[in-house]
């Protein structure tokens, strides 16, 4: 762990200037593009327009998320806040499916009437002005991924990387147009932004939507954290395993057999070792170990009952 990961005060400090970062840039941005808009009447650049708002947006939303999802728990959320980070994803998805749906709308208007852009050069230098800013933000967002470990900070970042790519369609778009003659190149490259646009939103849908329905950690993880347990012969029969995440947070809960000779002491001890070592190799982890008796069985009806992830993991090797 670094320094500055070690240190809360001095990780939030980093985050948040970062977070300020994004979101300055996305201003200044958004400003720039606005004015080449009006200069160009181009639908690639309204795009990349629409596509800088909503990194603003973003990273407020996700600044917001995540400073609610970091509350400790509380009389009325138990479970802690980890959820708002997804809220305030679906937030972001459903204004992006609205802003991709008018690019693509503006775009087949200009496909069906016609028409064409103008003041390349000025589109042209906003453009690159835009990659050459988003490369310095991104080259910042970098250094406090490596001094923090932030994983908001990193998704904003890969947000913003993907912006690089909008800004040299932009300038595809107009070279196309005003120097080559290919004047359907500009509304096709909005439509091309505006699928981007939904097809991102519905990758963050999935898992925001996961996320909220509790979906069981992905099978890389789950599996990781079996081979861990396995580890400890107290938990030979561990079954019935339930996982989910919630924001940064992830839980655990599983059923594991004792004899029943045991005092509850004794058993209190070996439980409470099981999940330091679980919880040290798993951090931020919520962990609860429900303890059976050596030969209880589950009632039928219980889908997971009995069923030992052990012998689940041996079958898969």
């Amino acid at each position: 762990m670094t320094e500055a990961a070690a240190n809360p005060a001095g990780r939030a400090s980093l985050t948040r200037s970062a977070a300020m970062a994004s979101m300055l840039t996305a201003l200044f941005l958004g400003a720039l593009k606005l004015w080449a808009v009006w200069q160009t009447s181009s639908t690639a650049m309204l795009g990349s327009l629409a596509d800088t708002a909503l990194d603003f947006v973003a990273s407020l939303a996700t600044l917001v998320g995540v400073w609610v999802a970091a509350q400790p728990a509380d009389e009325e959320h138990r479970f802690g806040h980890g959820k708002a980070e997804s809220l305030a994803a679906m937030f972001q998805i459903i204004l992006i499916v609205l802003s991709a749906s008018a690019i693509a709308f503006r775009a087949v208007l200009r496909l069906v009437e016609g028409g064409e852009t103008q003041a390349a050069e000025q589109g042209i230098i906003v453009s690159v002005i835009a990659i050459a800013a988003t490369f310095a933000l991104i080259a910042w967002q970098r250094h406090v991924v490596r001094r923090t470990g932030s994983v908001a900070i990193r998704t904003d970042s890969v947000h913003y990387q993907s912006d690089l790519f909008l800004n040299l369609a932009v300038i595809a778009a107009l070279v196309l147009d005003q120097y080559l003659g290919f004047a359907r190149a500009d509304p096709l490259f909005g439509l091309a932004i505006a699928g981007w646009l939904l097809w991102n939103a519905w990758k963050a849908a999935s898992e925001a939507i996961d996320h909220l329905m509790d979906r069981e950690w992905p099978d890389e993880q789950r599996r990781a954290f079996v081979e861990a347990a396995a580890e400890h012969p107290e938990l030979s029969n561990l079954h019935d395993l339930r996982t989910r995440t919630s924001g940064l947070k992830d839980f655990a809960q599983f059923h594991v057999d004792l004899p029943g000779t045991m005092s509850v002491a004794e058993a209190h001890t070996i439980i409470d070792r099981v999940e330091a070592d679980l919880q040290r190799r798993f951090p931020g982890l919520e962990l609860l170990i429900h303890i059976d008796p050596l030969g209880h069985v589950d009632e039928p009806d219980n889908p997971l009952a009995e069923t030992n992830e052990f012998a689940q993991l041996k079958d898969t090797e």
